[in-house]
């Protein structure tokens, strides 16, 4: 199914529209961005999903770190970064669906991803956590109250990311030729 320019300006709207929620104050790690690289990968093209994410977290990492004081590793923004790009894969999963329990499994899958990559790249590169298998132990349990917030956030942006693109496919677009889908 080739979705037309309208549905990809639509998916591309709904992603930058997902991506201000980390620049506005919110808990820690909760925040839009893995499920705008599920939506991404889920309703792009491969290139602009891929792509996407990597830009937005550079301009907001940036700004952050500009403005707010945001710290800045370089080693550990490359876990994250191939972090996000492993929930664009997952999201390329849900290309033919529009299911709520494959997305749901989907952003489950992606939050547990994110938590274990990132804390496994906080002990690998820390002088915190000895580097011993209780130290990455400690390390994954110091990082448990992330996990409930990142799978808190994840739910909720994508359910409205992909809750709001299933809504206007099935109304806006049902009731509009120039949108609907090309076979």
């Amino acid at each position: 199914m080739q979705l037309t320019s309208h549905r990809r300006s639509l998916a591309a709207s709904l992603v930058v529209l997902g991506i201000f929620g980390r620049l506005l104050p919110h808990p820690p790690n909760f925040t839009p961005v893995d499920a705008v690289c599920l939506f991404a990968g889920a309703r792009l093209k491969r290139w602009q999903a891929f792509l996407t994410p990597l830009v937005v977290m550079a301009i907001t990492d940036a700004l952050l770190t500009a403005f707010v004081g945001l710290p800045f590793s370089l080693k550990g923004r490359l876990v994250v970064y191939a972090s996000l790009l492993l929930n664009v894969v997952i999201g390329r999963r849900l290309r033919t669906s529009q299911g709520s329990l494959r997305v749901g499994v989907a952003t489950v899958a992606g939050s547990l991803q994110f938590f274990l990559l990132t804390n496994f790249g906080v002990w690998l590169g820390s002088r915190v956590y000895p580097q011993t298998g209780a130290g990455l132990v400690s390390c994954y349990v110091a990082g448990l109250p992330f996990l409930g917030r990142t799978l808190a956030g994840d739910l909720l942006f994508s359910a409205v990311l992909f809750g709001v693109y299933s809504w206007l496919s099935r109304t806006f677009y049902a009731k509009n030729p120039a949108f609907v889908e090309q076979r």
